[in-house]
């Protein structure tokens, strides 16, 4: 029974290594990749052009007055730079564990992209808090485990420059990513676990009103689909340096 038991365990693996690996072959990306974006192009768009109409017929907040529209830049941004770090790490365990190039070329395309939302997210902090806190920057938990997450992808880019084997590389960077993986429940959670300036979670708790809600959740939608845009252009157009670059090996 325990026999039967491990080969049915190792044949479900090897099931699941054999869809990962094929749904991770990079011909097969291209394909699936120039179906998908031309929806999530037109589903971006869409979603930023509602999220920014709505944006700009809500009323002044009673507090904040015009500076609550700068939330629907900043908050998005910050949701997409905590995803891209995400999603890196997933990639970086997938090379790690399967070795597959595809993952490692998907991880280093989003780390620019990320360190971009991550900036873009420290800037209109800034400008937000310069109102409300009377200082454009403060030590808090939540901004300073935020600017290491910038770091964190100016470190992982760094790596990949570093290192001229793109193997050794791929594997460097993406044990980079998995240590600093430890930063985004700190992100998240830091507000809870020490005092800080920075107001907590108001979306799921229901604390914020709908007429704010709504362009929010729109704008999210258009930032996570533009990340995803992005994305897949940037790990094609890697792909086809790759080739191209494997071309000229050969040649040469």
């Amino acid at each position: 029974m325990m026999n039967s038991d491990a080969a049915s365990m190792a044949m479900a693996k090897a099931a699941g290594d054999r869809t990962i690996l094929r749904f991770a072959n990079p011909a097969q990306f291209m394909r699936l990749s120039s179906l998908l974006l031309p929806w999530l192009s037109v589903g971006c768009a869409v979603a930023l052009t509602l999220g920014l109409f709505l944006a700009f017929h809500v009323p002044p907040d009673y507090q904040q007055g015009s500076t609550v529209l700068i939330m629907f830049i900043h908050v998005p941004a910050a949701i997409v730079a905590e995803g891209a770090y995400g999603a890196i790490v997933m990639a970086s365990l997938v090379s790690l564990v399967w070795r597959h190039p595809l993952a490692d070329t998907a991880a280093r395309a989003a780390a620019p992209l990320g360190a971009l939302f991550t900036a873009l997210g420290l800037v209109t902090g800034s400008l937000w808090g310069r109102p409300m806190w009377g200082t454009f920057w403060v030590w808090d938990a939540r901004l300073t485990s935020f600017l290491l997450l910038l770091f964190l992808y100016l470190g992982y880019g760094a790596v990949w420059n570093a290192i001229d084997d793109e193997s050794h590389a791929a594997r460097a960077a993406a044990v980079l990513a998995l240590v600093g993986a430890v930063n985004l429940p700190i992100i998240k959670f830091s507000v809870n676990w020490w005092n800080t300036l920075h107001q907590g979670e108001s979306v799921l708790s229901g604390q914020i009103a709908a007429v704010y809600l709504w362009p929010l959740l729109a704008m999210a939608v258009g930032y996570t689909l533009l990340f995803a845009v992005l994305w897949i252009i940037r790990t094609r157009t890697e792909i086809v340096n790759r080739r191209a670059r494997n071309l000229m090996q050969g040649i040469a």
